[in-house]
């Protein structure tokens, strides 16, 4: 989905990772902003990259996600997600979002199982 969607890796490393994507007008709901589904899509792959950065296959438990402000058709958003605490099968991840600025869009948490 990543991929069709046009999500980018920017960066990763152990246990960290920074995604990015462009706003396209098939991205905005009915008041012309990024739709939530498109925000949540870029912060769980920033969760996905990171938590699998780990060295164990991780999937993800839960994500919770809170919008703060918008983003507009053509602006380039960018999700991080930087852990929390990494147990042997559990971790626990912050989620942000930005874009434009620095302006925060969306934060969260996210709950990683590891294999």
């Amino acid at each position: 989905m990543a991929v069709f969607l046009g999500i980018e890796t920017d960066e990763v490393s152990a246990g960290y990772a920074r995604c990015s994507i462009t706003i396209k007008p098939d991205f905005l709901n009915a008041v012309e902003r990024a739709h939530g589904a498109i925000i949540y899509a870029v912060l769980d792959q920033a969760l996905a990259v990171a938590a699998n950065s780990t060295g164990n296959v991780a999937v993800s438990l839960s994500v919770n996600i809170n919008y703060i402000s918008s983003a507009i058709d053509g602006e380039k958003i960018f999700a991080e997600a930087i852990p929390i605490n990494t147990g042997k099968k559990v971790s626990f991840w912050k989620l942000e979002v930005r874009g434009t600025g620095e302006k925060i869009i969306a934060t969260g948490n996210g709950v990683a199982y590891h294999k």
